[in-house]
């Protein structure tokens, strides 16, 4: 069986994002990078909401090529809308019905790990629901004061149990989380 897992950025207060959407607070050096390529490498398919899909394609899909926007562009990818027209980004599919009935489906299907990036809501939803194998919180050293919540859309106690965690040079840490079987 694959394993699912999500990889989210996330400032020491809680939130992956700036209350007007920006991502410019996260720090990116080459630990990073080599994070982001060893994570790729790990995966065959790439799951996103509809709102980090479309932060996603106005920068990838031009990005200029290195070893994370090949694998980016290259990696099969879904986009979970009901709202969204198409997905035109290389190696695309858009599913408008039930996520959850959908990755469960994905997660019985050879392959390799599938990953979801960003897509606070679509991970939130699937973790309650018991389909997220791995949580990967990249817990950077800032304070943004406010946001979006990486974890708004939890509705219930989900106990978590650490099983990894590295610590970058730059002060970033990269916490590693499995839910407690009593609750999957």
């Amino acid at each position: 069986m694959r394993k699912l897992f999500v990889s989210n950025l996330m400032s020491l207060d809680g939130f992956f994002e700036t209350i007007d959407h920006k991502l410019d607070w996260f720090v990116v050096d080459d630990e990073f990078f080599d994070y982001a390529d060893d994570m790729l490498r790990s995966v065959d398919l790439i799951l996103f909401g509809r709102k980090t899909y479309a932060h996603m394609t106005a920068f990838w899909p031009t990005a200029p090529r290195d070893r994370i926007a090949d694998q980016m562009n290259g990696l099969a990818k879904i986009v979970f809308s009901k709202k969204l027209a198409r997905a035109d980004w290389q190696n695309t599919r858009l599913v408008r019905d039930n996520a959850a009935d959908e990755v469960a489906r994905l997660k019985q299907q050879p392959g390799k790990d599938m990953v979801i990036l960003g897509s606070a809501m679509l991970a939130s939803s699937l973790l309650e629901q018991g389909l997220i194998d791995e949580y990967r919180i990249i817990l950077n050293p800032v304070l943004l004061g406010q946001g979006n919540p990486l974890f708004k859309d939890v509705r219930h106690k989900i106990a978590l149990q650490l099983s990894d965690a590295r610590s970058f040079r730059s002060g970033v840490n990269i916490l590693y989380y499995q839910p407690q079987q009593s609750d999957i």
